[in-house]
């Protein structure tokens, strides 16, 4: 499988084309991310580069090599990107949704506009801010006090963008710490 992520070539050493899907709405992007991650396709959620922003704050990355299975997949699910955009100018990078923050014996990660800071020594969530969706008080008040392992997910626990981003925020802690 590619590296995609980590140095853009191939096994070969030849530069992977990477494209990126442009949804309607930040719904489908997750919608579409779960199926492509659950068949095992090396996609990436992030931020749209300026230049193509439509709205929707979220795209897909992904290899072009795979483009006709991805629209293949997706179209079984009923699910149409607006616009499929090859990656061949820094003008057109997706940004990075993740910033990371060492602040000593805490860590924190930011995910589009939601945060979570843990302490580094036992992995306890210390602060969730951010967003302005509904369930984000909700989210925080399940998850302050526990350690990472301990707490649900933020995706099971809301249902909004903002529960969104936090899990991406998660997931990066978790490999963080």
């Amino acid at each position: 499988m590619f590296k995609l992520f980590k140095n853009k070539k191939n096994d070969r050493g030849l530069s992977v084309e990477r494209g990126i899907l442009v949804f309607q709405n930040t719904s489908e992007v997750i919608e579409a991310e779960k199926i492509l991650k659950k068949s095992g396709r090396p996609v990436r959620v992030m931020g749209p580069p300026p230049e193509i922003q439509t709205g929707c704050d979220l795209v897909i990355e992904f290899p072009l090599i795979e483009e006709l299975n991805i629209l293949r997949e997706l179209n079984e699910n009923k699910i149409k990107p607006l616009s499929i955009v090859p990656v061949t100018a820094p003008l057109l990078e997706p940004v990075d949704l993740f910033h990371t923050r060492d602040y000593g014996d805490y860590l924190m990660v930011r995910a589009a506009n939601m945060k979570i800071t843990v302490e580094k020594k036992n992995r306890k969530i210390v602060n969730i801010s951010g967003g302005g969706c509904p369930d984000v008080p909700y989210v925080a008040w399940q998850m302050v006090g526990k350690s990472l392992t301990e707490t649900q997910r933020p995706r099971d626990l809301g249902y909004t963008l903002c529960a969104y981003a936090l899990d991406l925020a998660y997931e990066e802690l978790l490999k963080k710490c």
